[in-house]
């Protein structure tokens, strides 16, 4: 079996991936800022999980791992040097300098790349047919970034698995709060889904040792022919991440999705809708009833929320993404309506303060 060398851009949950791959003596590098490379290089990084019917969580060090994992900045990569390139940073941070330049570069490269962010980038959506490209480009912060890129050397992973830096924690240490699988599609090309299919198979063959014995660990990855299985993630994300944001502050995705459990279900059926108008088979998608029985779980407010709420100039905008591509198909709600509204009006008023304090 040959040993991939991976890049993933974002340290903080591309080392949830990061830590299953090593699984299988993959080795990574982790594209983050100069504070997280130093701490990697010299600590490495730890991913802790919940594990069903046990009481402690368990710690992956990734010390321990067969796999190596290295750090550095943007301009310390070359793109070509590697088997996969994962995205794992938010949209808005693809256009910040040194960034931008490596993402140019990956496209050129013609690298398999695999996004595994909320936000699927423009050249993914590119691979859904029937839809005017030009007009969803206003939901993006930068859409000029994926320029260079061919679509079918792009697939999107669906970042089911929830995951969170503990504050109180250093950097290099990340606490998964919900452990479900990441969902993939194939590449156009049968040699780079080759890649998905061997990490799928070495990531399922991986066990962890405890006191009691090796143990199955949850958070697989998946991969499938469809293009729209990622999608499932959209109706969670408009269900609850996105009603998480209030006018004045935010809430947690518990209760935004079960305060008003029958807006919920309206939100994310019409999701759902749109994805199988655009070419999803229903089965393949997630039903409401199960994403609801997971958000019970969801103690915290979604990034989305937590970012406004700090003041963010610009964050993910899945939520104008789904209302631009449901217009083209002569759908709207107007919850979603009114969260996007909402979202405008809440970054305006960042971007205002921003200048404030820079004037």
């Amino acid at each position: 079996m040959a040993n991939y060398n991976i890049l993933i851009l974002g340290a903080s949950y591309g080392s949830l991936l990061a830590s299953k791959i090593m699984f299988g003596g993959h080795n990574v590098k982790l594209v983050c800022l100069p504070t997280e490379a130093d701490l990697i290089n010299s600590e490495g990084f730890r991913v802790r999980m919940p594990i069903k019917g046990r009481k402690n969580q368990i710690e992956i060090d990734s010390r321990k791992l067969p796999g190596r994992v290295s750090a550095a900045g943007p301009a310390d990569v070359n793109p070509k040097d590697y088997d996969l390139i994962g995205l794992a940073m938010q949209e808005p941070q693809y256009g910040s300098p040194g960034v931008r330049e490596l993402v140019d570069a990956i496209g050129k490269s013609l690298v398999p790349c695999m996004s595994i962010m909320n936000m699927p980038p423009l050249p993914y959506v590119k691979r859904i047919p029937g839809l005017d490209y030009d007009a969803v480009k206003a939901a993006y912060t930068e859409p000029g970034v994926w320029d260079s890129f061919d679509p079918g050397t792009l697939t999107l992973c669906s970042p089911d698995p929830q995951a969170i830096r503990p504050p109180e924690e250093k950097v290099n240490v990340l606490q998964v709060t919900l452990p479900t699988n990441f969902k993939v599609a194939r590449f156009h090309s049968d040699s780079s889904t080759a890649i998905l299919h061997q990490l799928e198979k070495d990531i399922d063959a991986v066990r962890f040792d405890t006191p009691e014995g090796a143990i199955d660990l949850p958070v697989k990855l998946r991969v499938h022919n469809s293009i729209f299985v990622p999608l499932a993630k959209w109706a969670m994300l408009l269900a609850g991440n996105y009603r998480c944001i209030t006018a004045d502050g935010m809430r947690t995705a518990q209760e935004a999705v079960h305060s008003n459990l029958a807006e919920s279900k309206s939100v994310y059926d019409f999701v759902v809708d749109l994805c199988v108008k655009l070419g999803a088979i229903r089965e393949e998608l997630v039903p409401f009833e199960k994403y609801a029985a997971a958000a019970e779980s969801l103690s915290r407010p979604a990034s989305a929320a937590r970012a406004l709420n700090n003041g963010a100039p610009n964050i993910e905008r899945a939520d104008k993404l789904v209302q631009l591509i449901a217009k083209q198909k002569g759908m709207n709600h107007p919850v979603i309506d009114g969260i996007v509204a909402l979202v405008d009006r809440r970054l305006e008023i960042n971007r205002k303060n921003a200048k404030a304090k820079t004037a």
